[in-house]
């Protein structure tokens, strides 16, 4: 068991350069609050909190799972492979059961989210990317600009979300979770985390993460920032990304 310890250094960093320059949105940098342990092998697809632990589901071919994790050391206490024939997305947590969405197969899985046993599959059309819940609604991505409503009870669509940033579409919408009566949505390929109104789709806010991990731990292929987790308990968010050596909790800084 490990737990990283911050320098004083790393603890006061904040992203790089960002201004209000998106048309008045407001942009956020950060404050490192504490960096933990993350399974670098990892292809981060879903992540949540819950009960003291995180939850994670990872991609990739013959290589996803979903996973109950230990914050603090990162250590795995419970794994459960998903068949190689399906690429692992984003997890929600709904009552309970853990609801699994795969990338183009059009095919979910729920399991019970005590023991990760089978509980059924469900299908949709499109690619399915992230998930997160409101309390009333599970809020899915498929990669675009519009976000899906469904009935978490039989994992029936119930509308959509189309998301903009003055007025222009935000595509890429990638890894999900509610904060705070927003949805936080991570956009693919970028460091930039959108906190969106979930009444009207508006981008309020941009969160920048520019410099979160530093050059010398990406390996340089898709080690994009991807996941966000909330600890409603604590008011502690968390981000990582997939194949990152670190967790981060973080504090929001207005620029």
């Amino acid at each position: 068991m490990r737990i990283l310890v911050l320098t004083a250094a790393l603890a006061a960093c904040s992203c790089g350069p960002a201004s209000e320059a998106d048309g008045g949105i407001p942009v956020y940098g950060y404050e490192v609050v504490h960096a933990y342990p993350h399974d670098p092998l990892a292809f981060t697809q879903g992540l949540f909190y819950l009960n003291g632990f995180l939850y994670e589901g990872t991609g990739l071919n013959d290589q996803s799972s979903i996973r109950k994790v230990r914050l603090e050391t990162g250590e795995v206490v419970q794994k459960r492979d998903v068949s190689g024939n399906y690429f692992g997305e984003g997890i929600v947590n709904w009552k309970d059961r853990l609801i699994e969405l795969t990338y183009t197969t059009e095919i979910g899985f729920i399991y019970d989210l005590h023991t990760f046993a089978p509980k059924g599959e469900f299908h949709y059309k499109g690619e399915g990317w992230g998930q997160t819940q409101d309390g009333k609604r599970i809020i899915m991505s498929d990669g675009s600009a519009q976000l899906r409503l469904w009935n978490p009870e039989n994992l029936q669509e119930t509308g959509r979300i189309t998301v903009t940033a003055d007025g222009q579409p935000v595509e890429r919408l990638n890894e999900l979770e509610w904060v705070k009566g927003e949805i936080y949505a991570n956009i693919w390929q970028t460091d930039r985390i959108a906190r969106i109104n979930p009444s009207n789709g508006k981008v309020v806010g941009w969160i920048d993460c520019t410099g979160l991990l530093g050059p010398a731990e990406r390996t340089g292929g898709e080690d994009v920032l991807n996941g966000i987790a909330y600890d409603a308990q604590g008011n502690r968010l968390f981000v990582t990304g997939k194949r990152w050596p670190k967790l981060f909790e973080i504090r929001l800084v207005k620029r």
